[in-house]
């Protein structure tokens, strides 16, 4: 089983999204980031792009994020601050 991290996502209007998680992937200045735990620390920009979340049974959630952002990671806690984001169906 993989090991789980805490994970928040949030938009000025609300709060969108807080789990564990097995990984993260999030769009990058440069490209996609890939984000497990035990991650070292960081602290980058995001570009428009879709968000990826996979929890620790393996289901997905992907959100939308049209407007960029920051992605925090520390001490297996990894906070999005997404300028907005809606959630896709399944």
């Amino acid at each position: 089983m993989a090991k789980l991290f805490h994970v928040k996502i949030t938009t000025p209007e609300k709060m969108l999204f807080e789990s564990k998680a097995s990984s993260v992937t999030a769009p990058g200045e440069i490209g996609y980031l890939g984000i497990l735990a035990d991650h070292a620390p960081l602290i980058t920009t995001l570009v428009p792009g879709k968000v990826s979340i996979r929890d620790g049974t393996g289901k997905r959630t992907v959100i939308s994020s049209p407007g960029g952002g920051f992605l925090e990671v520390l001490k297996n806690n990894v906070t999005l601050l997404l300028d907005s984001a809606e959630s896709l169906p399944k």
